[in-house]
């Protein structure tokens, strides 16, 4: 992936508000919607966002601008020093990649400080790396919180809390369980960044949860009472008589709760209105009998 900043066409210093105008007129131009079935554009518009998403978290723009990680986001591998020394000097092969193990690190720490191993640098300690993963998480354990298993490269596992409101992309800190320190230094810690799938009908916006139930003709017009889902299982709500679809109602508290100030939000429940599947004779009847008392033209505004 290109730089992210000359992807989006702005200086490594430019501000959060330059960087997100300079993302909407590029993704206005490239949106796969103005351009099907252009490969080349939906490609752009893939890099274009890709980049966005980069320079918008302040933690990975901090991390991309020092060299920690790369234009995609992942973990690039920590250089523990730079080979500086001529031609035929103890330092002149040093590997520009890092050390594979605790050996390897040793050995240079011997040969750039004097001594055999455990000589010139005796007593000294090293922090270990830190490491970034992913985690992907479902719609309701970001929502009531959870503790989900994380499997990593080497077979290992570690437990992570999830904690409850997670949001997508939201990092999480496990002080100690990164790579190992040197000499008796302390652990790094491992970065954990959430991905939050989305729900099969439940839709977060901020700390309210927006859903779309939808409820037959005699219930909208005569009013009832139905079940609809919640975060913590079905509930009870009155449908007003005369209902139309697109009529919101609220079930307040019902929503995510606010990690910072312990607040919940709500659900919203928007209403829309289904007619019989089956055949039904006499709704049909009763139509073609009937002349509304007050005549409505519900596409005059489209039209006008």
């Amino acid at each position: 992936m290109n730089n992210p900043y000359e992807t989006l066409g702005v200086k490594q210093k430019a501000t959060d508000h330059e960087i997100r105008e300079a993302f909407k007129k590029l993704a206005k131009k490239h949106h796969p919607d103005l351009h099907p079935d252009d490969k080349q554009a939906e490609a752009k518009f893939k890099e274009i966002s890709g980049a966005y998403d980069l320079l918008k978290d302040k933690d990975k723009r901090r991390r991309f601008d020092a060299g920690e990680i790369d234009a995609t986001g992942a973990e690039k591998q920590q250089q523990f020093y730079r080979d500086y020394a001529g031609p035929g000097s103890p330092g002149s092969h040093a590997r520009q990649d890092g050390f594979a193990g605790n050996d390897d690190l040793e050995d240079f720490f011997a040969r750039a400080f004097g001594g055999g191993r455990g000589g010139g640098h005796a007593g000294m300690k090293a922090r270990g790396q830190d490491v970034s993963y992913t985690l992907r998480v479902s719609f309701m354990d970001a929502a009531k919180g959870a503790v989900n298993t994380l499997q990593l490269p080497d077979g290992k596992t570690l437990k992570v809390t999830i904690p409850e409101g997670a949001e997508d992309r939201q990092s999480l800190r496990l002080k100690g369980q990164g790579g190992p320190g040197f000499g008796g230094g302390p652990a790094g810690d491992a970065f954990i960044e959430l991905h939050v799938e989305p729900h099969a009908h439940f839709v977060r916006k901020d700390d309210n949860i927006h859903l779309e139930v939808p409820v037959t003709l005699k219930e909208a017009v005569l009013g009832a009472k139905i079940e609809v889902p919640t975060l913590t299982g079905p509930v009870s709500l009155t449908v007003p008589k005369g209902s139309n679809t697109g009529a919101k109602l609220r079930l307040k508290d019902r929503g995510i709760r606010n990690r910072k100030t312990g607040v919940k939000g709500h659900l919203y429940v928007t209403l829309k209105v289904v007619l019989p599947q089956e055949e039904e004779p006499e709704l049909s009847a009763f139509l073609e009998g009937w002349t509304p008392r007050h005549a409505q033209n519900p596409r005059k505004e489209i039209l006008s």
